[in-house]
Protein backbone atom coordinates (compact mmCIF):
# COMPACT_ATOMS: atom_id res chain seq x y z
CA UNK A 1 0.00 0.00 0.00
CA UNK A 2 2.95 2.24 0.67
CA UNK A 3 3.36 5.99 1.39
CA UNK A 4 -0.40 6.38 1.30
CA UNK A 5 -1.22 4.55 4.66
CA UNK A 6 -0.12 6.81 7.45
CA UNK A 7 -0.65 3.70 10.16
CA UNK A 8 2.69 1.91 11.47
CA UNK A 9 0.53 0.31 14.15
CA UNK A 10 -2.69 -1.51 14.10
CA UNK A 11 -3.76 -1.92 17.75
CA UNK A 12 -7.42 -4.44 17.91
CA UNK A 13 -9.58 -4.84 20.55
CA UNK A 14 -11.96 -7.44 20.20
CA UNK A 15 -15.06 -7.68 22.81
CA UNK A 16 -17.54 -10.07 23.42
CA UNK A 17 -21.52 -10.37 22.83
CA UNK A 18 -23.70 -7.30 22.09
CA UNK A 19 -25.47 -6.12 18.90
CA UNK A 20 -24.67 -2.74 17.07
CA UNK A 21 -28.17 -1.09 17.89
CA UNK A 22 -27.40 -2.23 21.63
CA UNK A 23 -24.47 -0.22 22.02
CA UNK A 24 -24.34 2.44 19.08
CA UNK A 25 -27.82 2.84 17.71
CA UNK A 26 -28.33 5.88 19.42
CA UNK A 27 -25.47 7.40 17.51
CA UNK A 28 -28.52 8.50 15.18
CA UNK A 29 -29.28 11.19 17.51
CA UNK A 30 -25.50 12.55 16.53
CA UNK A 31 -25.23 11.46 12.65
CA UNK A 32 -29.31 11.17 11.36
CA UNK A 33 -28.18 9.37 8.32
CA UNK A 34 -26.35 6.55 10.57
CA UNK A 35 -28.31 3.39 10.81
CA UNK A 36 -29.25 3.26 14.08
CA UNK A 37 -32.40 4.10 16.33
CA UNK A 38 -34.81 6.39 16.20
CA UNK A 39 -36.29 6.86 19.65
CA UNK A 40 -39.54 8.80 18.35
CA UNK A 41 -40.17 5.41 15.73
CA UNK A 42 -39.00 2.52 18.33
CA UNK A 43 -39.25 -1.20 16.33
CA UNK A 44 -40.71 -4.47 18.02
CA UNK A 45 -40.59 -7.93 17.86
CA UNK A 46 -43.77 -10.43 17.80
CA UNK A 47 -44.08 -11.76 21.22
CA UNK A 48 -44.32 -15.27 22.60
CA UNK A 49 -46.44 -17.36 22.37
CA UNK A 50 -48.98 -14.94 21.29
CA UNK A 51 -47.58 -13.01 18.69
CA UNK A 52 -50.33 -10.42 18.40
CA UNK A 53 -48.72 -8.63 21.29
CA UNK A 54 -45.14 -7.32 20.58
CA UNK A 55 -41.63 -6.06 23.01
CA UNK A 56 -40.62 -2.91 21.97
CA UNK A 57 -37.02 -1.86 21.73
CA UNK A 58 -36.80 0.32 25.21
CA UNK A 59 -33.57 1.65 26.82
CA UNK A 60 -31.76 0.37 30.19
CA UNK A 61 -29.86 1.72 32.27
CA UNK A 62 -28.79 -1.85 33.65
CA UNK A 63 -24.79 -2.04 34.15
CA UNK A 64 -25.38 -5.90 34.26
CA UNK A 65 -27.58 -7.44 31.96
CA UNK A 66 -28.90 -10.46 34.01
CA UNK A 67 -29.57 -13.26 31.30
CA UNK A 68 -26.99 -14.48 28.84
CA UNK A 69 -29.72 -14.75 25.41
CA UNK A 70 -28.92 -17.89 23.56
CA UNK A 71 -26.86 -17.53 20.45
CA UNK A 72 -25.95 -20.58 18.38
CA UNK A 73 -25.84 -20.73 14.83
CA UNK A 74 -29.43 -22.60 14.99
CA UNK A 75 -31.12 -19.98 17.45
CA UNK A 76 -29.36 -16.60 15.66
CA UNK A 77 -30.92 -17.85 12.36
CA UNK A 78 -34.44 -18.26 14.00
CA UNK A 79 -33.70 -14.49 15.51
CA UNK A 80 -32.99 -12.70 11.86
CA UNK A 81 -35.94 -14.73 10.39
CA UNK A 82 -38.54 -12.68 8.80
CA UNK A 83 -36.48 -9.14 8.75
CA UNK A 84 -35.37 -9.67 11.97
CA UNK A 85 -38.47 -10.69 13.96
CA UNK A 86 -37.46 -13.41 15.96
CA UNK A 87 -35.30 -11.95 18.75
CA UNK A 88 -38.13 -12.76 21.53
CA UNK A 89 -39.85 -15.42 20.53
CA UNK A 90 -36.56 -17.32 20.61
CA UNK A 91 -35.29 -15.79 23.85
CA UNK A 92 -38.53 -17.00 25.59
CA UNK A 93 -38.04 -20.68 23.76
CA UNK A 94 -34.83 -20.64 25.68
CA UNK A 95 -35.71 -18.90 29.36
CA UNK A 96 -39.80 -20.06 29.01
CA UNK A 97 -39.55 -18.58 32.66
CA UNK A 98 -38.00 -15.23 31.35
CA UNK A 99 -41.12 -12.99 32.53
CA UNK A 100 -40.69 -9.13 31.82
CA UNK A 101 -36.70 -10.09 31.54
CA UNK A 102 -37.24 -10.84 27.70
CA UNK A 103 -37.35 -6.95 27.66
CA UNK A 104 -33.53 -7.44 27.86
CA UNK A 105 -33.31 -8.57 24.13
CA UNK A 106 -34.81 -5.57 22.46
CA UNK A 107 -32.83 -3.05 25.04
CA UNK A 108 -30.24 -0.39 24.09
CA UNK A 109 -27.90 2.19 25.41
CA UNK A 110 -29.06 5.77 25.34
CA UNK A 111 -26.42 8.38 24.02
CA UNK A 112 -23.76 9.15 26.78
CA UNK A 113 -25.00 5.80 29.15
CA UNK A 114 -21.73 3.81 28.31
CA UNK A 115 -19.58 7.36 28.51
CA UNK A 116 -16.13 5.48 26.97
CA UNK A 117 -17.32 4.17 24.15
CA UNK A 118 -20.42 7.00 23.22
CA UNK A 119 -17.30 9.72 23.28
CA UNK A 120 -14.70 7.65 21.17
CA UNK A 121 -17.74 6.72 18.73
CA UNK A 122 -18.69 10.94 18.36
CA UNK A 123 -15.00 11.73 18.20
CA UNK A 124 -14.08 9.08 15.64
CA UNK A 125 -15.54 6.54 13.15
CA UNK A 126 -18.25 4.57 13.60
CA UNK A 127 -18.89 1.64 11.02
CA UNK A 128 -22.33 1.50 11.25
CA UNK A 129 -22.49 -1.93 8.53
CA UNK A 130 -19.75 -3.82 10.50
CA UNK A 131 -21.32 -7.35 10.43
CA UNK A 132 -20.42 -10.74 12.42
CA UNK A 133 -18.23 -12.85 10.18
CA UNK A 134 -21.94 -15.66 10.58
CA UNK A 135 -24.54 -16.03 11.97
CA UNK A 136 -23.42 -18.04 15.29
CA UNK A 137 -21.76 -17.63 18.53
CA UNK A 138 -17.93 -16.79 19.93
CA UNK A 139 -15.46 -19.53 19.30
CA UNK A 140 -16.23 -19.82 15.33
CA UNK A 141 -16.05 -15.51 14.83
CA UNK A 142 -13.31 -14.98 16.48
CA UNK A 143 -11.18 -17.32 14.13
CA UNK A 144 -12.61 -15.69 11.29
CA UNK A 145 -10.85 -12.50 12.66
CA UNK A 146 -7.53 -14.52 12.73
CA UNK A 147 -7.55 -16.88 10.05
CA UNK A 148 -10.84 -15.66 7.92
CA UNK A 149 -12.24 -19.45 8.37
CA UNK A 150 -13.70 -21.25 11.14
CA UNK A 151 -13.32 -24.39 9.15
CA UNK A 152 -16.41 -24.89 8.78
CA UNK A 153 -17.80 -25.17 12.37
CA UNK A 154 -20.40 -22.67 13.66
CA UNK A 155 -21.04 -23.84 17.15
CA UNK A 156 -19.29 -24.13 20.46
CA UNK A 157 -18.40 -26.98 21.54
CA UNK A 158 -19.60 -29.01 24.48
CA UNK A 159 -19.15 -31.53 26.79
CA UNK A 160 -14.80 -32.91 26.60
CA UNK A 161 -13.03 -30.94 24.31
CA UNK A 162 -12.76 -33.17 21.21
CA UNK A 163 -9.39 -32.66 19.54
CA UNK A 164 -10.04 -33.77 15.95
CA UNK A 165 -13.42 -32.15 15.80
CA UNK A 166 -12.10 -28.78 17.19
CA UNK A 167 -9.01 -28.66 15.96
CA UNK A 168 -7.72 -25.30 14.32
CA UNK A 169 -4.59 -25.75 12.44
CA UNK A 170 -5.26 -23.81 9.57
CA UNK A 171 -3.18 -21.12 8.22
CA UNK A 172 -3.29 -17.71 10.03
CA UNK A 173 -2.93 -13.86 9.86
CA UNK A 174 0.19 -14.26 12.35
CA UNK A 175 1.89 -16.89 9.78
CA UNK A 176 1.73 -14.59 7.20
CA UNK A 177 2.82 -11.16 9.10
CA UNK A 178 5.75 -13.61 10.04
CA UNK A 179 6.47 -14.29 6.21
CA UNK A 180 6.69 -10.45 6.01
CA UNK A 181 8.77 -10.06 8.70
CA UNK A 182 6.19 -7.93 10.35
CA UNK A 183 6.42 -7.12 14.31
CA UNK A 184 2.99 -8.94 16.35
CA UNK A 185 2.03 -10.12 20.17
CA UNK A 186 -0.95 -11.11 21.65
CA UNK A 187 -2.12 -9.91 24.85
CA UNK A 188 -4.13 -11.31 27.04
CA UNK A 189 -5.66 -11.76 30.48
CA UNK A 190 -4.37 -15.33 31.43
CA UNK A 191 -6.45 -17.29 29.24
CA UNK A 192 -5.82 -16.16 25.38
CA UNK A 193 -8.53 -17.70 23.26
CA UNK A 194 -5.81 -17.70 20.32
CA UNK A 195 -3.99 -20.27 22.01
CA UNK A 196 -6.29 -22.85 20.32
CA UNK A 197 -4.83 -21.67 17.09
CA UNK A 198 -2.39 -24.95 16.79
CA UNK A 199 0.02 -22.75 14.29
CA UNK A 200 0.66 -20.33 17.46
CA UNK A 201 1.87 -23.36 19.81
CA UNK A 202 5.56 -22.80 18.76
CA UNK A 203 5.19 -18.94 19.22
CA UNK A 204 4.66 -18.54 23.04
CA UNK A 205 7.06 -16.02 23.25
CA UNK A 206 4.42 -13.55 21.01
CA UNK A 207 1.99 -13.80 24.25
CA UNK A 208 2.33 -11.51 26.82
CA UNK A 209 0.00 -10.26 29.74
CA UNK A 210 -1.95 -7.42 29.58
CA UNK A 211 0.29 -5.56 31.89
CA UNK A 212 3.16 -5.89 29.69
CA UNK A 213 0.93 -3.62 26.79
CA UNK A 214 0.58 -1.12 28.93
CA UNK A 215 4.54 -1.20 29.57
CA UNK A 216 5.23 -1.58 25.94
CA UNK A 217 3.06 1.50 25.24
CA UNK A 218 5.12 3.82 27.16
CA UNK A 219 8.68 3.04 25.04
CA UNK A 220 9.81 4.83 21.98
CA UNK A 221 6.97 4.05 18.91
CA UNK A 222 9.45 2.14 16.84
CA UNK A 223 9.77 -0.36 19.34
CA UNK A 224 5.99 -1.35 19.56
CA UNK A 225 4.75 -4.41 17.77
CA UNK A 226 3.48 -3.39 13.97
CA UNK A 227 0.36 -5.53 14.73
CA UNK A 228 -1.34 -5.99 18.43
CA UNK A 229 -4.20 -8.48 18.91
CA UNK A 230 -5.78 -7.99 22.78
CA UNK A 231 -8.04 -10.26 24.50
CA UNK A 232 -10.25 -9.44 27.39
CA UNK A 233 -10.23 -11.40 30.44
CA UNK A 234 -13.30 -14.42 29.61
CA UNK A 235 -13.51 -15.04 33.33
CA UNK A 236 -12.64 -14.91 36.69
CA UNK A 237 -12.76 -11.82 39.44
CA UNK A 238 -11.54 -9.81 36.51
CA UNK A 239 -13.55 -10.58 33.96
CA UNK A 240 -14.22 -7.70 32.14
CA UNK A 241 -14.87 -8.67 28.11
CA UNK A 242 -18.68 -7.18 28.54
CA UNK A 243 -20.07 -10.86 28.36
CA UNK A 244 -23.72 -11.02 30.12
CA UNK A 245 -23.94 -10.82 32.86
CA UNK A 246 -20.28 -8.46 33.28
CA UNK A 247 -20.69 -5.26 34.55
CA UNK A 248 -20.47 -3.37 31.00
CA UNK A 249 -18.53 -0.76 33.47
CA UNK A 250 -15.41 -3.04 33.77
CA UNK A 251 -15.13 -3.37 29.91
CA UNK A 252 -15.65 0.79 29.39
CA UNK A 253 -12.00 0.52 31.98
CA UNK A 254 -10.29 -1.50 29.92
CA UNK A 255 -11.24 0.36 27.16
CA UNK A 256 -10.37 3.43 28.41
CA UNK A 257 -6.97 2.00 29.74
CA UNK A 258 -6.03 0.98 26.39
CA UNK A 259 -6.68 4.36 24.78
CA UNK A 260 -5.23 6.44 27.33
CA UNK A 261 -2.13 4.29 27.06
CA UNK A 262 -1.90 4.94 23.12
CA UNK A 263 -3.26 8.50 23.28
CA UNK A 264 -0.17 9.72 25.94
CA UNK A 265 2.61 8.41 23.46
CA UNK A 266 2.21 11.04 20.82
CA UNK A 267 4.30 9.05 18.41
CA UNK A 268 2.94 5.74 18.64
CA UNK A 269 -1.28 8.42 19.26
CA UNK A 270 -0.17 9.41 15.71
CA UNK A 271 1.02 5.99 13.65
CA UNK A 272 -1.45 4.00 15.43
CA UNK A 273 -4.96 2.57 14.06
CA UNK A 274 -7.07 1.36 17.26
CA UNK A 275 -10.14 -0.94 15.98
CA UNK A 276 -12.70 -1.59 18.79
CA UNK A 277 -14.48 -4.56 17.83
CA UNK A 278 -17.40 -6.86 18.94
CA UNK A 279 -17.37 -11.02 18.53
CA UNK A 280 -21.19 -11.15 17.53
CA UNK A 281 -24.55 -10.01 18.85
CA UNK A 282 -24.98 -12.10 21.85
CA UNK A 283 -28.25 -12.72 20.80
CA UNK A 284 -29.32 -9.02 21.18
CA UNK A 285 -31.44 -7.21 18.73
CA UNK A 286 -30.96 -5.83 15.90
CA UNK A 287 -32.50 -4.66 12.92
CA UNK A 288 -30.51 -4.53 10.11
CA UNK A 289 -31.05 -7.90 8.31
CA UNK A 290 -27.54 -9.57 7.63
CA UNK A 291 -26.81 -9.25 3.72
CA UNK A 292 -24.80 -12.36 1.79
CA UNK A 293 -21.86 -13.00 1.90
CA UNK A 294 -18.92 -14.81 0.45
CA UNK A 295 -18.01 -18.51 1.59
CA UNK A 296 -14.71 -18.61 2.96
CA UNK A 297 -13.67 -21.98 1.80
CA UNK A 298 -15.37 -25.32 0.79
CA UNK A 299 -15.64 -26.36 4.10
CA UNK A 300 -19.71 -26.39 4.63
CA UNK A 301 -20.77 -29.40 5.90
CA UNK A 302 -23.36 -27.30 8.70
CA UNK A 303 -23.74 -23.95 6.24
CA UNK A 304 -23.12 -23.03 3.40
CA UNK A 305 -21.02 -19.34 4.77
CA UNK A 306 -23.18 -17.25 2.26
CA UNK A 307 -24.58 -14.87 4.69
CA UNK A 308 -22.87 -12.92 7.36
CA UNK A 309 -23.56 -13.08 11.18
CA UNK A 310 -25.69 -9.79 13.09
CA UNK A 311 -24.48 -6.05 13.21
CA UNK A 312 -21.60 -5.85 15.77
CA UNK A 313 -20.52 -2.53 17.27
CA UNK A 314 -17.11 -1.28 15.65
CA UNK A 315 -15.14 1.82 15.86
CA UNK A 316 -11.65 2.76 14.25
CA UNK A 317 -9.44 4.95 16.68
CA UNK A 318 -6.75 7.49 15.23
CA UNK A 319 -6.02 10.91 14.86
CA UNK A 320 -5.65 9.99 10.88
CA UNK A 321 -9.57 8.96 10.70
CA UNK A 322 -12.27 11.92 10.83
CA UNK A 323 -15.34 12.71 13.13
CA UNK A 324 -18.15 10.66 11.53
CA UNK A 325 -19.59 7.19 10.49
CA UNK A 326 -19.14 5.03 7.52
CA UNK A 327 -21.39 2.26 6.13
CA UNK A 328 -19.48 -0.07 4.19
CA UNK A 329 -20.18 -3.76 4.31
CA UNK A 330 -17.39 -4.81 6.59
CA UNK A 331 -17.05 -8.15 8.79
CA UNK A 332 -14.14 -9.37 10.76
CA UNK A 333 -12.24 -10.14 7.22
CA UNK A 334 -11.99 -6.73 6.48
CA UNK A 335 -9.42 -6.39 8.77
CA UNK A 336 -7.40 -9.21 7.63
CA UNK A 337 -7.81 -7.73 3.83
CA UNK A 338 -6.64 -4.15 5.06
CA UNK A 339 -3.89 -6.04 7.03
CA UNK A 340 -3.15 -7.92 3.69
CA UNK A 341 -3.14 -4.62 1.50
CA UNK A 342 -1.05 -2.87 4.50
CA UNK A 343 1.84 -4.94 4.21
CA UNK A 344 1.67 -6.72 0.89
CA UNK A 345 1.09 -9.94 2.56
CA UNK A 346 0.19 -12.84 0.19
CA UNK A 347 -3.74 -12.22 -0.74
CA UNK A 348 -4.59 -15.79 -1.48
CA UNK A 349 -3.86 -17.60 1.81
CA UNK A 350 -6.91 -16.21 3.96
CA UNK A 351 -9.84 -17.78 1.83
CA UNK A 352 -11.74 -16.69 -0.69
CA UNK A 353 -13.90 -14.39 1.70
CA UNK A 354 -11.06 -12.72 2.81
CA UNK A 355 -9.55 -12.05 -0.64
CA UNK A 356 -12.81 -10.69 -1.86
CA UNK A 357 -13.81 -8.31 1.10
CA UNK A 358 -14.16 -4.82 1.43
CA UNK A 359 -11.86 -2.50 3.64
CA UNK A 360 -11.81 1.16 5.27
CA UNK A 361 -8.27 1.89 4.21
CA UNK A 362 -9.79 5.34 2.05
CA UNK A 363 -11.10 6.45 5.29
CA UNK A 364 -7.19 6.80 6.50
CA UNK A 365 -6.23 8.57 3.05
CA UNK A 366 -8.30 11.34 3.61
CA UNK A 367 -5.62 13.76 5.57
CA UNK A 368 -2.42 14.83 5.46
CA UNK A 369 -1.05 14.71 9.06
CA UNK A 370 -3.05 14.01 12.21
CA UNK A 371 -5.91 15.35 13.27
CA UNK A 372 -5.36 18.04 15.85
CA UNK A 373 -7.46 18.23 18.58
CA UNK A 374 -8.59 14.40 19.66
CA UNK A 375 -9.73 13.05 22.94
CA UNK A 376 -7.00 13.33 25.66
CA UNK A 377 -6.99 10.90 27.80
CA UNK A 378 -9.72 9.20 29.82
CA UNK A 379 -10.52 10.14 33.72
CA UNK A 380 -10.15 6.19 34.87
CA UNK A 381 -10.56 7.67 38.43
CA UNK A 382 -14.42 7.11 38.24
CA UNK A 383 -13.68 3.35 37.75
CA UNK A 384 -11.69 2.95 40.89
CA UNK A 385 -15.19 1.84 43.01
CA UNK A 386 -15.61 -1.16 40.89
CA UNK A 387 -15.06 -4.39 42.81
CA UNK A 388 -14.42 -7.49 41.65
CA UNK A 389 -17.80 -9.84 41.93
CA UNK A 390 -17.67 -13.87 42.05
CA UNK A 391 -18.94 -15.46 39.01
CA UNK A 392 -21.69 -17.51 39.66
CA UNK A 393 -21.84 -19.76 36.71
CA UNK A 394 -19.97 -20.46 33.62
CA UNK A 395 -21.06 -19.61 30.08
CA UNK A 396 -20.60 -21.71 27.25
CA UNK A 397 -17.82 -19.88 26.22
CA UNK A 398 -15.78 -20.12 29.26
CA UNK A 399 -17.06 -24.08 29.72
CA UNK A 400 -15.28 -24.56 26.53
CA UNK A 401 -12.09 -22.81 27.11
CA UNK A 402 -12.31 -24.74 30.46
CA UNK A 403 -12.10 -27.96 28.89
CA UNK A 404 -9.68 -27.06 26.36
CA UNK A 405 -7.31 -25.90 29.33
CA UNK A 406 -7.36 -29.69 29.87
CA UNK A 407 -6.51 -30.73 26.73
CA UNK A 408 -3.52 -28.22 27.37
CA UNK A 409 -2.41 -30.02 30.19
CA UNK A 410 -2.51 -33.35 28.83
CA UNK A 411 0.44 -31.52 26.20
CA UNK A 412 2.45 -30.90 29.06
CA UNK A 413 1.88 -33.70 31.81
CA UNK A 414 5.50 -35.09 31.04
CA UNK A 415 7.30 -31.92 32.29
CA UNK A 416 4.57 -31.12 35.28
CA UNK A 417 4.51 -32.87 38.81
CA UNK A 418 2.00 -35.20 39.41
CA UNK A 419 1.57 -33.54 42.45
CA UNK A 420 0.51 -30.18 40.72
CA UNK A 421 -1.45 -32.01 37.96
CA UNK A 422 -3.72 -33.94 40.73
CA UNK A 423 -4.21 -30.60 42.30
CA UNK A 424 -5.38 -28.77 39.64
CA UNK A 425 -7.78 -31.93 38.46
CA UNK A 426 -9.46 -31.70 42.12
CA UNK A 427 -9.64 -27.98 42.01
CA UNK A 428 -11.01 -27.75 38.77
CA UNK A 429 -14.26 -29.33 39.82
CA UNK A 430 -14.90 -26.86 43.02
CA UNK A 431 -16.83 -23.25 42.43
CA UNK A 432 -17.04 -21.28 38.93
CA UNK A 433 -14.27 -18.94 40.01
CA UNK A 434 -11.64 -22.18 40.86
CA UNK A 435 -12.49 -23.55 37.47
CA UNK A 436 -11.47 -20.47 35.68
CA UNK A 437 -8.88 -20.14 38.12
CA UNK A 438 -7.29 -23.64 37.22
CA UNK A 439 -7.88 -23.16 33.56
CA UNK A 440 -5.75 -19.60 33.89
CA UNK A 441 -3.29 -21.72 35.68
CA UNK A 442 -2.82 -24.19 32.67
CA UNK A 443 -3.35 -21.50 29.95
CA UNK A 444 -0.13 -20.03 31.52
CA UNK A 445 1.69 -23.06 32.15
CA UNK A 446 1.60 -24.27 28.28
CA UNK A 447 2.71 -21.09 27.56
CA UNK A 448 5.48 -20.64 30.40
CA UNK A 449 6.52 -24.52 28.98
CA UNK A 450 6.63 -23.61 25.70
CA UNK A 451 8.87 -20.79 26.05
CA UNK A 452 11.36 -23.23 27.48
CA UNK A 453 10.80 -25.71 24.65
CA UNK A 454 9.01 -29.06 26.66
CA UNK A 455 6.12 -29.48 24.83
CA UNK A 456 4.89 -32.61 23.89
CA UNK A 457 5.08 -32.31 19.82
Amino acid sequence: MGASDPIKHVVVLMMENHSFDQLLGCMQQVYAELEGIDEKKLRSNPDYPNANNVVQQAATKLTSISLDPVHEHVNVLRQIADNCSGFVSDFVQCYSQCGETRQQVMSYYQLGSLPVLHQLAQNFTVCDHWFSSLPGPTWPNRFFVHTGTSKGHVKMPSGMYIKNEYFYDQNTIYDELDNKHITWGIYHHGMPHTLLLARLWDRPGQFHRMDNFFKDATRPEEEFPQYVFIEPSYGGTDENDQHPPTDMRKGEYLIAQIYNALRRNEALWNSTLFVLLYDEHGGFYDHVCPPKAIPPDRDTMEFAFDQYGVRVPAILISPWVDKGFDSGIYDHTSLLKYLIMKWNLRPDTLGARVAAADTFVSLLQRRQVPRPGTPGPFDIDVFASLEPALPKATNEHQNALITFAHFLEQKMSHVEELAAVGYRSLKSLGSPLDQLTVAKDRFLLFLHHGQAGRLDD
